[in-house]
């Protein structure tokens, strides 16, 4: 895969080229998808950017999207390797105008994240990842945090509070302090050691994890379920995660 992920930063850097146009005008075009979660002209926009962009690549790989994933279980069963994108995450951060959404593109082989993009425009924040190649913020290595501090710093969504997720938190008995952040930035904290963990006790699908994970997981870092099983992708017929906590290997 030389020069692959040079190619997908690129990508992404586009997506969210296409996506600051919509953001610095006065008509985000709001609509309401059929689970009432938001729909915006620069979803759209940076779908098309990516998709068109992957296709014209020289290694072909099918591609799922949040905006195109309709694509039926007994077709995607027998991928081996595929594109998983969700072109912007944080759609309601992107309408509350606080900078905290990101373009997401991942490489999917045999239900593992092994090469992630994470690409926050209006931060100019690059997040990469590649198995065995380590994580790299705007071409800075980073690592998950060595130990954890004696103050669990835990990320959290600013968006979709959760009291299970407070129950949770509650029952480890640590001291904890909550960094609220959006989209898939949350794993990306993790990964760079700016936080210890994030625990999900809460709805997410699998285009909002994949492309974070593939960093975290090249930053030293994983994500389990709750009961401590790999978090896998295009495994079954919808494309929810279950609950998930991401950490460094170490607290794993």
């Amino acid at each position: 895969m030389i020069g692959l992920l040079d190619d997908v930063k690129q990508i992404a850097r586009d997506a969210g080229a296409a996506i600051m146009d919509v953001y610095e005008s006065d008509d985000f075009n709001v609509q309401q998808k059929g689970d009432d979660s938001p729909l915006t002209k620069a979803d759209l926009a940076a779908h098309k950017v990516i998709c068109e962009s992957l296709r014209a690549l020289e290694t072909q790989y099918p591609i799922i999207s949040e905006e195109s994933s309709d694509i039926s279980w007994e077709q995607r069963k027998h991928w081996c390797r595929y594109w998983l994108v969700d072109p912007l995450d944080g759609t309601k951060e992107f309408i509350k105008r606080n900078g905290e959404f990101t373009v997401n593109i991942a490489l999917i082989e045999k239900g593992v994240p092994v090469m992630g993009v994470v690409y926050a425009p209006v931060l100019d924040a690059m997040y990469t990842g590649e198995r065995d190649q380590g994580a790299f913020l705007n071409d800075k290595p980073i690592k998950v945090a060595a130990e954890a501090q004696a103050t669990l710093r835990v990320v959290g969504s600013r968006s979709h509070p959760s009291q299970d997720t407070t129950d949770w938190l509650d029952a480890l008995g640590k001291p904890y302090e909550m960094v609220p952040m959006g989209s898939s930035l949350k794993i990306c904290l993790v990964a760079e050691g700016e936080a210890d963990i994030y625990p999900r006790l809460g709805p997410t699908c699998e285009w909002d994890t994949a492309a974070a994970h593939a960093v975290l997981s090249a930053a030293g870092g994983d994500i389990t379920t709750i009961n401590g099983d790999p978090l896998l992708y295009n495994q079954k017929d919808d494309y929810l995660n279950p609950h998930f906590i991401a950490r460094p290997q170490s607290l794993v």
